[in-house]
């Protein structure tokens, strides 16, 4: 049985970190690029960060660019989303999913959910002011 499963939200004040983690189980990992989404109430589900499987390369989200990092442990079967510096803003239910991308990560313009293989079921970050 195919399985993303999401750890490491919570509550946490502004200006802190956390860091989230994507478990697989069920396929290989890195047969897959790996993204995360986050999607509050009402709004669309928005893709903030992924990963290739191939050469590492990375896309971020221009909102969260320069304070999240997003990696990869194949033999763990893992990916890690480090989130520094959040914001308020940055509350949301956090989801992971392997993607089929057909591009690089680098030449993403916007993440869609249309490119989503597997979905996680996702973790809440919650970031007080």
């Amino acid at each position: 049985q195919v399985q993303l499963v999401e750890s490491g939200g919570g509550l946490v004040q502004s200006g802190g970190s956390l860091r989230l983690s994507c478990a697989a189980s069920g396929f290989t990992l890195d047969n897959y690029a790996i993204g995360w989404f986050r999607q509050v109430p009402g709004k669309e589900r928005e893709g903030v960060s992924c990963i290739s499987n191939s050469d590492g390369s990375t896309y971020y989200a221009d909102s969260v660019k320069g304070r999240f990092a997003i990696s990869r442990d194949n033999e763990k079967n893992t990916v890690y989303l480090q989130m520094d510096n959040l914001k308020p803003e940055d509350t949301a239910v956090y989801y992971c999913a392997a993607l089929r991308l057909r591009v690089p990560p680098h030449r993403i313009v916007v993440l869609g959910t249309n490119l989503v293989v597997y979905w996680g079921q996702g973790t809440q970050v919650t970031v007080s002011s």
